[in-house]
């Protein structure tokens, strides 16, 4: 079972498993709590919060998109044969499979939902193999291998030798798997479906096995997240949720409920951020305040609610949700770098909204620095007396209207 920390990744092909310190300007918030605001920077595109691993070929850039992608008409020895015996699965010239040993039929075909178990060999274009598993066992449709399997292994009958050869779209993409597997390459994958049953009962499972099928999936979302295929991480989070989340009629321990809580907010933390990445504010806002149900103080969620907060510009209320996440760590510099440019920004809001005022009052400003309240009004006169003046006048006015209704 994965532990809490860093989560080592998978080598089965099938299986997939930073900001900048700035110079400081002193400033306070409206609390009067001393705050340091460090100078704006280059928005990352990370935090360090999240429970996913880092990329282990982080300082990386991506290769270029090849050209060349379309499967080989002949590969894999004598096994190819004819192009014409490919099948074209997606359409697109991207995914072909070809029969090598025929199955049992049609009907032998497995379905979505159910556990599947094959025989994997998978090669790079030169012929290297990268990965051998005699029995992979999986749930078909959950995406829990690469979409070049999910989409192929559907289609094989049950004793069917088939051979899958798969632009790097449906596998492991412009991150590339390292080290064995580089950015942008194609695959070819020699597949054999041993057997298909059903998916256990999720009533029935123990605790141990439910955190274990949770955690399966969990991982899953974590490659999606590093593979920056956000959609295919929010899947794969909401079916470990859902595993969770799930009715039971075995009792667990103490100990068990507390690692299926656990399990649980990892999730969540993990759908808000990849919402978060997607802009969908509203269901990452719902998924921080989930966590915050179970666990007022987890930072992770506290930081990334300040952030769906103020990507919505409510910074008034995101301010302080940030502080108290900065209270709970004070050393760290992501909370820190985003709540001073946070501060920055709620308080570049309130001097538009005080010229405006100003405006409205019929004194607009000539100088671009904000002054003191006591210094925008116009008139000598003070408040007091000209609200007195005013009532004065309305009353006057009011008196006349009775006389008259009476005359």
């Amino acid at each position: 079972m994965a532990s809490s920390g860093e989560e080592p990744r998978s080598g089965s092909p099938g299986r997939a498993g930073t900001g900048t310190e700035a110079a400081a300007d002193a400033a306070q918030l409206d609390t009067a709590e001393d705050f340091e605001v460090l100078e704006e920077e280059e928005e990352e595109d990370e935090d360090d919060l999240s429970e996913l691993p880092p990329l282990e070929d982080v300082g990386r850039p991506p290769a270029p998109p090849r050209e060349d992608a379309q499967p080989p008409e002949q590969g894999a020895g004598d096994a190819a044969g004819d192009p014409e015996e490919w099948l074209d699965v997606l359409g697109n010239g991207l995914l072909k499979k070809k029969t090598l040993v025929p199955g049992q039929g049609v009907d032998s075909r497995p379905q979505k939902g159910q556990d599947v178990t094959i025989r994997l060999k998978a090669t790079l274009e030169d012929g290297t193999v990268v990965e051998e598993d005699p029995a992979l066992t999986f749930t078909l449709g959950d995406c829990d291998v690469l979409q070049a399997l999910d989409l192929c292994v559907q289609l094989l009958e049950m004793g069917e030798t088939a051979l899958i050869v798969s632009d790097a779209k449906y596998c492991y993409g412009a991150q590339g798997r390292s080290p064995d597997i580089p950015p942008n390459v194609s695959l070819t994958l020699e597949v054999e479906l041993l057997g298909a049953r059903d998916a256990p009962d999720l009533e029935l499972l123990s605790g141990k096995e439910k955190i274990q099928l949770a955690n399966r999936k969990r991982e899953r979302g974590n490659f999606f997240y590093q593979q920056a295929d956000y959609v295919l991480a929010i899947n794969s989070y909401d079916i470990a949720l859902r595993i969770v989340g799930s009715s039971s009629k075995v009792d667990f321990s103490p100990d068990e409920e507390a690692e299926l809580l656990d399990v649980k907010v990892k999730c969540l933390n993990n759908l808000a951020a990849s919402q978060l990445k997607l802009d969908h504010f509203k269901a990452a806002l719902k998924s921080c305040n989930l966590v915050l149900e179970h666990q007022p103080e987890n930072i992770k969620a506290l930081f990334r609610k300040g952030k769906v907060l103020a990507q919505q510009g409510e910074y008034r209320e995101a301010i302080p949700i940030l502080k108290a996440a900065l209270k709970l760590e004070p050393s760290n510099k992501t909370i820190h770098a985003e709540l001073s440019k946070l501060v920055k920004k709620h308080a570049d809001q309130r001097n538009v909204e005080t010229e405006m005022y100003r405006k409205m009052l019929g004194n607009p400003s000539t100088g671009s620095t904000p002054r003191k309240y006591k210094d925008k009004l116009p008139w000598s006169i003070p408040w007091k007396w000209l609200f007195g003046a005013t009532a004065i006048a309305l009353g006057g006015v009011a008196l006349s209207v009775v006389i008259a209704a009476r005359n």
